[in-house]
């Protein structure tokens, strides 16, 4: 049977899906102790969200230890301060709040859900995940173990290997090639030291970013700011990471494994989110490949010419790198002719660029779906953050569609004579590919 307050809570959220319709001013909030949020104040449904990062991440990693953000991210909420694991897990369902943590190549981020009558008891659970983590013996084993069974299964999901090898071959030598997530050698050599040496570095206020959506003002949100991040180092010495290109421009690397389909990943250099061209180049990334089964990839590939299950193509902008990826996945009979048709399609829209249908419906589609991404406190709070960490600026949500309205078919013609070069590819299969074989 649900608990009261996790039946409160699950209503809230359900009551949270027009949020959008008139909870989007953004304010941006100061602490009494220097403490910076952006929040989103809706008085009208009992519930707060709040989402966090701290940039850095898994680059932050020991490479002897890589994984070590990770495991921390999965054992901040496994104790704390005075509770145990189990203790510190029933404190969460008996408020009905939601915590979670996670590292990845560019952040070491969390976030938290909570009734508004039960705030002040839920931010000092996140403050005591922060701050206090026990790191256990017993949690910190059974989550390492865990992980560990997580890393043995992928290494036999196609997407799983392709995905680290062309990380691992683009980026050689440099943080973001191996997996955030790290390897069964690395992750078994993870002590409780590392675990709270990698916090020290990585949460410190200097690269904290904040953003809070709900039933909260800002006089209220400055205090409960202070309470839970006030205590964190200000900043943190760090090795800093090397802005790189992309390597393994026209490499083909098959990866033999005895499976039907072929799963098939390719990319090379893409744009940073602060590019003049950005705006330009998302418009041509959603024509070519993005736009789902209205794209260009989905038209040839899969809908003329059945050669595919699935293939796509995004941007990437990382901290320190930018890369425009794309994948297929099909029969083993059907790889290279799959390949050959994405080329020509890659080389037609650099060529020839988009015609002006596709520009009008592009943007149509980007500024019509886009309040979808409004339409609860959890998806607005990650919103916030993402403008902050790309610095896009407070006003972005009133710019955003002028900003997209505002890209021409010049402009598409001359980021896809930058961002397209089908023969420069890095290109991993993982499968049985018919007529394919690796390529250095």
């Amino acid at each position: 049977m649900m608990v009261p307050a996790m039946r409160t809570l699950a209503l809230a959220l359900v009551l949270c899906l027009p949020l959008a319709a008139h909870a989007t001013k953004i304010q941006s909030v100061r602490s009494p102790g220097g403490i910076t949020a952006w929040l989103v104040q809706e008085r009208t449904i009992p519930l707060l969200s709040i989402n966090f990062s701290f940039a850095g991440g898994a680059t932050l990693d020991d490479p002897a230890r890589k994984g070590t953000g990770n495991m921390a991210s999965v054992l901040l909420d496994e104790g704390a301060g005075p509770y145990n694991s189990l203790a510190f897990q029933t404190k969460l369902e008996e408020l009905a709040v939601r915590m979670s943590f996670s590292a990845d190549r560019n952040s070491f981020s969390g976030n938290m859900r909570t009734l508004t009558a039960n705030r002040d008891a839920a931010f000092e659970l996140l403050r005591l995940a922060l701050n206090e983590p026990r790191f256990e013996a017993e949690a910190v084993e059974r989550m390492r173990r865990q992980i560990i069974t997580g890393l043995i299964e992928d290494k036999e999901d196609p997407n799983t290997i392709g995905g680290r090898l062309w990380f691992k071959t683009a980026f050689p030598g440099h943080p973001y090639g191996p997996s955030s997530k790290g390897s069964v050698e690395t992750v078994t050599a993870i002590t409780s030291d590392d675990l709270r040496g990698f916090l020290v570095k990585a949460l410190a206020r200097d690269r904290l970013t904040i953003g809070v959506v709900g039933d909260i003002s800002a006089d209220e949100l400055g205090p409960l700011l202070d309470r839970t991040f006030g205590a964190l180092v200000p900043g943190a010495d760090f090795k800093p990471v090397p802005e790189i290109m992309p390597q393994g421009a026209g490499v083909l690397k098959v990866v033999q494994r005895d499976i039907p389909q072929s799963r098939v990943i390719f990319g090379g250099p893409g744009l940073k989110r602060n590019d003049p061209d950005w705006y330009a180049a998302y418009v041509l990334n959603y024509v070519l490949g993005g736009g789902g089964f209205s794209s260009r990839l989905n038209e040839e590939v899969r809908e003329k010419r059945g050669l595919a299950y699935s293939v796509y193509s995004y941007l990437y902008p990382l901290d320190h790198a930018a890369i425009h990826m794309g994948g297929v996945g099909t029969q083993n009979g059907r790889v290279a002719d799959a390949l050959k048709v994405i080329m020509a399609q890659l080389a037609l829209a650099r060529d020839k660029g988009i015609t002006a249908v596709e520009l009008a419906n592009a943007k149509q589609f980007l500024n019509g779906s886009f309040p979808l991404r409004l339409t609860s406190s959890g998806r607005i709070a990650r919103l916030l953050l993402a403008i902050q960490r790309e610095n896009l600026g407070i006003d972005y949500l009133d710019r955003r569609a002028d900003l997209i309205n505002g890209v021409t078919l010049d402009a598409v013609a001359r980021v896809a004579k930058r961002l397209l070069q089908p023969d420069n590819l890095l290109i991993v299969v993982v499968g049985k590919p018919v007529g394919l074989t690796s390529r250095e």
